[in-house]
């Protein structure tokens, strides 16, 4: 199987695994992300204990990427501290936006890396990253 078949199968399997579509009781922050020039709209929600990402889920609809993007960005972050999360946030759009490019530099982001190139289809690029920037939004609410 080649890379990118790979890649294809893991998106697929995000879209349609429902194991982070939920909402997460007692969560200490819910975000709405919208991205109005396609219609997806998620709704993160996250609970955070002693500075560590402790759960989160989403719920809403979109695209299969949108759905994907955000499922993988929640199993990757999901027990992090979030200054490792943020971290992580920078390098998925740098990643998106070709600023980083070094393979050694994107290995934190594990599964996400089969969204690498949806930066050759610009269409898709706001559907890939309407979890990341939500998530962003989240946790600049939480530390202010």
């Amino acid at each position: 199987m080649d890379l990118n078949s790979l890649y294809s199968e893991i998106i697929t399997e995000h879209n349609l695994s429902n194991h982070n579509k939920h909402h997460i009781a007692g969560a200490d922050i819910v975000e709405k992300g919208h991205n109005p020039s396609c219609g997806d709209e998620i709704e993160l929600e996250l609970k955070i204990k002693d500075g560590i990402i402790e759960d989160a889920g989403y719920t809403g609809v979109g695209c299969a990427i949108s759905q994907a993007s955000t499922s993988i960005m929640i199993d990757l972050l999901r027990g992090k501290p979030i200054e490792e999360a943020k971290q992580v946030i920078e390098t998925f759009l740098g990643m998106i936006k070709r600023e980083i490019t070094d393979e050694d530099q994107l290995d934190i982001l594990e599964e996400a890396l089969a969204l690498k190139n949806i930066s050759n289809m610009p269409a898709r690029v706001k559907c890939a990253v309407l979890a990341w920037h939500t998530l962003d939004e989240a946790l600049k609410k939480k530390v202010s």
